[in-house]
């Protein structure tokens, strides 16, 4: 089964391995100290985040590096995208509602206070 972006970062402990890894490639025992979980935990996750494309290995020496793959990150950013404009319309028109709503509040007080 192929989970989506939304089902691989659902997951808390993958989740945190993502956060870790934003400030750049690490080895394995560099993300268990930065997310606190087992070292096999974090082998499996990263094996999972691997074979879903989020990450990729870089070896070095005895060691392997992860890092961030920028293309499942572009495909949230245009998911997110198709409904920006959506909401930021909606939030336009409560902008407008409240700065109506304060001015009409800002007269009524000048009214009421001569």
């Amino acid at each position: 089964m192929q989970l989506n972006i939304f089902q691989t970062l659902a997951d808390p402990s993958r989740f945190r391995i993502v956060e870790a890894l934003r400030g750049g490639e690490d080895a394995v025992n560099g993300i268990v100290n930065r997310v606190g979980i087992h070292q096999s935990g974090v082998s499996r996750h990263l094996r999972i985040l691997h074979e879903l494309g989020f990450v990729q290995v870089r070896p070095d020496g005895q060691k392997r590096l992860y890092s961030l793959r920028p293309e499942p990150f572009r495909e949230l950013d245009a998911w997110v995208a198709s409904y920006r404009s959506f909401w930021e319309a909606r939030l336009d028109k409560f902008a407008e509602a409240l700065n109506q709503k304060a001015k009409a509040h800002s007269t009524k007080r000048k009214e009421t206070s001569k």
